[in-house]
Parts: C-alpha cells; structure tokens; sequence
C-alpha cells in the first residue's frame, strides 16, 4: 500500500499526549493504526444495523435439534474414540 501525506491539526495538548506514548517518530503509525481500527469499527457497526441475516438454518442441519444435541454428539464421539484406544493398548 502506498502512502500519502495529509496535513492534520490536533490540539497541543492531544499532540502532547500522543507524543509522550509512541514518541515524535511514531505519530504516523500510530495515528494510521487508529484509523484503521475506526473504519474497521464503523464498518461492522454498519453491517450490524442492516439486520442481515448470516446464520442460515439450513447452512447447518446438524443444529436443528439443537446446539446441545450436537455437542452431546461430538462429545460421545470422542469418548466412544478413547475408549477404543484404551481398549486397544490394553490388549497389547
């Protein structure tokens, strides 16, 4: 990415701030960090204020019982997984 440069007033007292935690050579990148993290922000707020929706019940079948139902599943799984390998180095 490119850079660009930008003429930007700040008061004293805020460049004073900013100074004291990342330094006089540290300005840019801070404040280019901030940005970022801002526009990052108000993009995801306005998504959340569209209402769209993203989770599709159809996109997942093995939830329609339930989110419990499934992690009972996956839970049993597993433990029916261990005991076969227990069993396993048991007979060995």
């Amino acid at each position: 990415m490119g850079a660009a440069r930008a003429h930007i007033v700040f008061p004293k007292e805020l460049m004073a701030e900013i100074d004291a935690q990342v330094g006089p050579r540290g300005r840019s990148a801070f404040l280019a960090e901030l940005a970022k993290k801002e526009i990052n922000r108000r993009k995801l707020l306005a998504f959340l204020e569209r209402g769209e929706v993203i989770w599709k019940d159809e996109d997942h079948p093995e939830l329609a019982e339930g989110s419990y139902k499934w992690v009972r599943s996956l839970r049993d799984d597993w433990d029916k997984r261990v005991d076969e390998k227990f069993a396993q180095s048991d007979g060995e």
